[in-house]
């Protein structure tokens, strides 16, 4: 399995994937943190794959996704952004709407 395949298979068993520095009880960066802290108030459940602990998917998803940074916010298969756009999403309101659309 190719690493896009694995990213698709990830995107498609989660309607709400969180890619991130650590887990959501101990992000390792702010950032992470900070979109964590949204979701939570969100009161949304996500999943979340930690791309500390694979390199090469954490290379593969900088290069899938054309976003050089991480976290990575996932909703139904499409890149909604990393920190700084969902942070302002959650702030708008947005973000729970978009949420509530998850499948």
């Amino acid at each position: 399995m190719t690493i896009n395949e694995r990213i698709e298979q990830q995107l498609n068993d989660f309607p709400v994937l969180l890619y991130m520095k650590g887990t959501p009880d101990f992000p390792q960066c702010g950032f992470s943190s900070q979109v964590v802290n949204a979701l939570k108030q969100c009161q949304q459940r996500f999943a979340f794959v930690n791309i500390l602990e694979d390199a090469e998917l954490r290379q593969g998803l900088k290069e899938y996704s054309d976003w050089p940074t991480f976290p990575q916010l996932y909703v139904n298969g499409e890149l909604l952004g990393g920190s700084d756009i969902v942070v302002q999403m959650f702030e708008s309101g947005e973000l729970k709407k978009v949420l509530d659309t998850a499948a």
